[in-house]
């Protein structure tokens, strides 16, 4: 078996003894300038065991993975891998070492013009003597074990998210390295799909005998990963422990991080005891709101080649509530939003939005109804060049909606109500990720919109920041009286925040209506979105 799992990067190489710890960092600084980011970060991570890492965003998780990786130094402090200190070790050296490391990136990293094939095999291509035909031969044996030995010959642009995921983790394993880092490896996944990498990560470990380091916010992934949790705060690690150490901590600032996350569970409830449930029958369900919708959704079909993206869509909105549209990558969220604003049009179907049919609109027509809407992306996407005052402006200075006093007083008044007045001189690098968000919130309300939609305001947030900005979106919806449509693929921030949920899946709404509506759903695929990762 030992020879079975060689490094193939390195042939006749011992594998590290599992007595012996593969990383040991000790009392590491780093900083950027003038910002300090790792102060005294110490950390060890057992041979053969899975290491977590948690902490907010831009807590430092990822410096630690470049520091591990040879990629940065410390300015003080000792990162061993290995045995060798990354920080003394020559070029060769750090090259060597890293022939033992696989990394499974946040973003994928695959080769847009490669095939999945041929991005697979770039390790071993570039760095192993192998021949063509044991190169193909191990990596149908890992697209097997991934469930993709369909994607051979496929591009990563005809991948889902999920399908990208899997593909990035062969191409980190295939070298069948010691140690592997996993940078974010949930993150942009739905429920289901977080559960099914996770189980893909759980049985690449078995069967290959590797040692894991893995950044993580999401906190039911690390349950169900993880040997040891390391809580990083302040450039320090706080705590370490197992999960259920960690749980149970006497530390406010962990126990909360942990808890807010609500290890990604939800109680599951037996949709067979309800009365008449119709969150299922979504043209009944849909009869049942009296309120004139903002937006009306009719049998809407939409294709893009042979890609059967929407499948006779039925959605309404009510005015004045949160509307969440969730579902899993490439399952049609963002295509249902451009028929909305009038960015696509149908093959059949309707969609009237604010009394106005998008289909037979005029340009005229649509701008108008456009000009009624205000979006969230999931990046900021402020303008770096501009202070915060200058972005949340920017709308009416553009469209020459206001200028002189008016613009200031109404730049100040949507300051005031989001709670931001003390950013208006700052810059976006001089502020934190939530202020940012509150910021382009700041600046898609200065148009005072009917509408606002929230394109995956949660993605790539850590448990705190998530429920921030959740309260956000609710403090929003009462100060502002507005109605909003969130995109998301987070269940537990869907039922946090939303009065009504439409859960899409390949095309189709599967379910809607109230939260407790769409729990009670009898419906086995909306229940396995629901309760992914327990029960």
């Amino acid at each position: 078996m030992a020879e079975d799992r060689a490094n193939l990067l390195l042939p006749g190489l011992k594998r590290w003894p599992a007595g012996e710890p593969i990383i040991e960092i000790q009392d590491v600084h780093k900083a950027y300038g003038d910002k300090q980011i790792l102060r005294g970060l110490t950390l060890t991570c057992a041979t053969g065991a899975t290491t977590a890492v948690m902490g907010q965003s831009g807590s430092g998780k990822s410096v630690l993975l470049r520091l591990v990786n040879g990629l940065e130094r410390p300015d003080a402090g000792t990162v061993k891998v290995f045995g060798t200190d990354m920080a003394r070790a020559s070029t060769k050296e750090r090259t060597h070492i890293r022939k033992r490391i696989g990394v499974l990136f946040q973003n994928y990293a695959l080769m847009d013009s490669l095939t999945v094939r041929d991005n697979i095999a770039f390790p071993l291509e570039q760095n192993a003597n192998l021949s063509a035909k044991e190169i193909d031969e191990r990596i149908r044996e890992l697209l097997e074990l991934l469930g993709l030995p369909h994607t051979w010959d496929m591009l990563p642009s005809e991948l889902s998210g999920g399908m990208k995921k899997r593909v990035s983790l062969a191409r980190a394993l295939i070298p069948q390295p010691e140690l592997v880092l996993f940078d974010e490896p949930t993150t942009g996944l739905d429920p289901v799909m977080i559960e099914f990498v996770d189980g893909l990560i759980s049985a690449a470990q078995a069967k290959y005998d590797i040692t894991s380091l893995i950044i993580s916010h999401d906190v039911g992934s690390v349950e169900r990963l993880a040997d040891k949790v390391g809580m990083l705060l302040d450039g320090q690690i706080i705590q370490t422990g197992s999960f259920q150490d960690i749980q149970a901590s006497a530390h406010e600032w962990v126990r909360s991080f942990v808890n807010v996350g609500g290890s990604g569970r939800m109680e599951e409830t037996d949709g067979a005891d309800v009365q008449a449930p119709i969150c299922d029958d979504i043209p009944r369900r849909l009869a049942l709101e009296t309120d004139e919708p903002v937006v009306r959704i009719t049998g809407l079909n939409k294709s893009f080649g042979n890609n059967h993206v929407l499948k006779g869509v039925d959605l309404i909105v009510p005015p004045g509530r949160i509307t969440v549209v969730i579902g899993g990558s490439g399952s049609g969220k963002s295509v249902i939003i451009k028929h909305i604003i009038g960015l696509f049009q149908p093959d059949s179907g309707e969609v009237v939005v604010l009394g106005q049919d998008m289909v037979r609109a005029t340009r005229a027509q649509l701008r108008a109804v456009r000009a009624r809407f205000g979006m969230l992306f999931q990046h900021a996407a402020l303008f770096d060049s501009m202070s915060v005052r200058d972005n949340v402006a920017f709308p009416l200075v553009e469209r020459s909606l206001a200028s002189g006093a008016e613009l200031k007083r109404r730049v100040d008044e949507v300051l005031e109500q989001l709670h931001i007045p003390d950013l208006a001189h700052r810059f976006p690098a001089e502020i934190s990720n939530g202020q940012s968000k509150r910021v382009a919130l700041a600046r898609a309300m200065i148009t005072r919109p009917s509408v606002m939609i929230y394109d995956e305001p949660t993605t790539g947030q850590d448990p705190v920041m998530i429920q921030n900005v959740d309260n956000m979106i609710e403090e929003a919806q009462k100060t502002f009286d507005i109605t909003s449509v969130v995109i998301s693929h987070d269940m537990v921030s869907t039922f946090r925040i939303a009065d009504r949920v439409a859960l899409l899946h390949k095309g189709e709404i599967l379910a809607y209506g109230t939260p407790e509506e769409v729990r009670r759903s009898r419906n086995d695929r909306v229940r396995e979105f629901i309760f992914a990762g327990g029960g």
